[in-house]
């Protein structure tokens, strides 16, 4: 692990007490109950927690996404898990496209509301029938004499009913009339009007305190100065969040194996079976070992990622193979956690059955495990597209 400096250990310490308030039974009752935890969300918010990456001329910290990832690393390894690190990490990059592409107006409008928690956004990208293709969405913003007007269908729109607002990827040329698939796409800032904005939950395997949902949008009015930069340009201006996202995402998946991996030692060094701490017995003691020496080695590579994202270095290969290896060995770690502690392991009382659904996620999400190893074969090894 990279020595940190003394503002980020003091990021950390301090994180790390204000997630003592809430302990396992805190999230076990937010995740059963499907409740989303505000209580939690408005420490970080009063705190000046959320706006820690964005400008300080906008009432931001101005820090950089390693400073970032430690914070959200720290809230997983509390054992809050995604329930905890999403509320926040949607603050952290979510609105990176508009800090880099949108006007100063809308800088100076939306930014200040983001950092004080009183603005709630979400990023609409995500369509049932593109999936991970992005070039293949259909939502579709149509030019008036006021702005636009956008019609279409969003899926697995994370905390869209605590939101407001939502960053929101279209198309305004078809993209059989576009040179490259990727161009003809526009993204906006636009309201979540309930009046042309239907927000339907998905019921899911886990992160159950953070809803995500179907939005079907009819005929939405999008002022012009709600667009995000130039027309046609949003799916460039969507990569500026990429990179920092599977960063971010990397170090919560160490976070979870962090927490999982801590209550599976301290299960093995009380639990006593045929007159011996099971801990003793290499079945259990060799996959934990392993688990560590994983998570540590995972972990070099996120905080590698992060400081060549922070130093404005090229920083694809390593965010991409951060975010496989990280979310790998926070599954494992939780995994046989899981087994640690047998049939306990699969009771919802010890909360690592918790961390082993919501590790799973990260296997999936930002981007599926296959995905990474395609952009790897082809980018970093020079091997024929797949795909």
């Amino acid at each position: 692990m990279y020595e940190l400096t003394a503002e980020q250990q003091s990021i950390v310490n301090s994180v790390a007490k204000l997630c003592s308030q809430f302990d396992d039974s805190y999230w076990r009752e937010r995740d059963e109950n499907h409740e989303f935890p505000w209580d939690f969300y408005n420490v970080f918010a009063d705190g000046g927690w959320l706006g820690m990456t964005m400008p300080e001329e906008f009432g931001g910290g101005g820090l950089g996404i390693l400073e970032a990832s430690l914070m959200l690393e720290e809230i997983a390894a509390s054992g809050a898990a995604m329930n905890g690190a999403s509320p926040i990490h949607l603050t952290v990059f979510g609105m990176n496209p508009v800090i880099k592409h949108g006007s100063q107006q809308m800088k100076e409008r939306y930014l200040p509301q983001v950092v004080n928690g009183s603005l709630h956004t979400c990023f609409g990208v995500t369509e049932p029938d593109a999936g991970t293709d992005t070039t293949r969405i259909r939502t579709l913003a149509t030019r008036t004499d006021q702005g636009y007007v956008v019609s279409g269908r969003k899926v697995w729109i994370s905390k869209a009913l605590e939101c407001s607002k939502v960053l929101l990827l279209t198309r305004t040329t078809p993209r059989d009339e576009c040179k490259k698939p990727t161009d003809g796409m526009t993204l906006f800032l636009a309201d979540l009007d309930p009046d042309h904005c239907t927000i339907r939950p998905i019921e899911k395997m886990g992160r159950n305190a953070v809803d995500s949902n179907e939005i079907y949008i009819d005929e939405l009015p999008v002022a012009l100065e709600d667009r995000v930069g130039e027309e046609g340009c949003g799916f460039r201006y969507l990569l500026d969040g990429l990179n920092p996202e599977r960063i971010l995402l990397a170090h919560e998946a160490i976070g979870i194996g962090r927490a999982a991996l801590h209550r599976a030692v301290d299960y093995a060094n009380e639990r006593v079976v045929f007159d011996r701490l099971i801990g003793s017995n290499q079945g259990i003691s060799f996959p934990l070992a392993i688990a560590q020496a994983q998570l540590d080695a995972a972990k070099l590579m996120a905080q590698k990622a992060a400081g060549l994202y922070d130093a404005e270095l090229p920083c694809a290969k390593e965010a991409n193979q951060a975010k496989y290896l990280c979310a790998e060995a926070g599954f494992f770690a939780a995994d046989r956690a899981v087994q640690t502690l047998g049939g306990f392991g699969y009771a919802k009382e010890y909360d690592v059955e918790r961390y082993f659904r919501e590790a799973r996620l990260l296997r999936i999400a930002p981007i599926a495990q296959e995905l990474v190893l395609a952009y790897l074969a082809e980018h970093a090894l020079g091997l024929p597209r797949g795909y």
